[in-house]
């Protein structure tokens, strides 16, 4: 665990800060507005769902709250870092040192085995004992005894759980999930959502998933609505007019 991530995890100031954020697409004939005056703040350690249907723009969100992309107005700051305004290998090197993902489609590289696919962010980061970290996770999410299968010898439940692991390698200070359980079935997606979510309260790691399962986005501490691009918390909107 590098020295720069336990001082992110411990600082007090917030993780994910979001001003008047816009992001419009042009189309042939027209501008298309997906994302419309969004503003968000996020602090370290907390479990944020967003929720909303498909079409919503909470994928898009995701996207730029992790640097993906870069939004057309607004602001975004990251653990500091205003990543709105960073190149793009700049984003990439703070994605590499502070982020992890956790996709729906599990996003393995199928030539490699399930350890060589955690080992991977680790030794692009230039980790010390890759094989080490990757075989303690693995252990962890349960697949220590499939360490050399490849994504097409195992399940959707067991590949994703290699995803998650390949996740939490680098130690993020944020994880960012785009529905997680979204090809799982119901006791599999749970089984899975119960692994992320006791591996985020182990490591102290800032949540933000996105997902159209009300189940799933209950187990998070803020659930968040978007619909036609615009982003509201329910509960917060309760207090303000009770």
């Amino acid at each position: 665990m590098n020295q720069m991530t336990d001082l992110s995890k411990t600082d007090t100031s917030p993780m994910l800060c979001v001003t008047e954020l816009t992001h419009k697409v042009s189309l042939e004939a027209d501008t298309l507005t997906i994302l419309q005056g969004v503003n968000l703040e996020i602090n370290r350690g907390e479990s944020v769902a967003i929720v909303g249907r498909s079409g919503s723009g909470k994928t898009t969100l995701l996207g730029l709250l992790a640097g993906l992309d870069t939004p057309s107005e607004g602001k975004v700051e990251l653990d500091g870092s205003e990543i709105s305004r960073l190149s793009e290998d700049e984003r990439a090197r703070l994605r590499a040192r502070r982020v992890g993902f956790v996709f729906q489609s599990f996003q393995l590289l199928p030539a490699l085995s399930a350890l060589e696919n955690v080992m991977l962010p680790l030794e692009l980061a230039g980790i010390e004992a890759p094989e080490k970290r990757a075989r303690e996770l693995l252990e962890r999410v349960g697949l220590g005894e499939r360490l050399s299968h490849t994504p097409r010898q195992l399940s959707g439940g067991e590949q994703q759980r290699v995803a998650i692991a390949r996740a939490f390698a680098s130690d993020p200070v944020i994880l960012f999930a785009d529905e997680p359980t979204g090809n799982l079935d119901n006791r599999t997606g749970q089984a899975v959502s119960d692994l992320l979510m006791d591996l985020n309260r182990e490591q102290g790691t800032t949540l933000v998933m996105v997902t159209h399962d009300d189940r799933l986005a209950a187990r998070c501490g803020r659930q968040l609505h978007i619909e036609a691009g615009v982003l509201t918390e329910p509960e917060l909107m309760e207090e303000v007019s009770g």
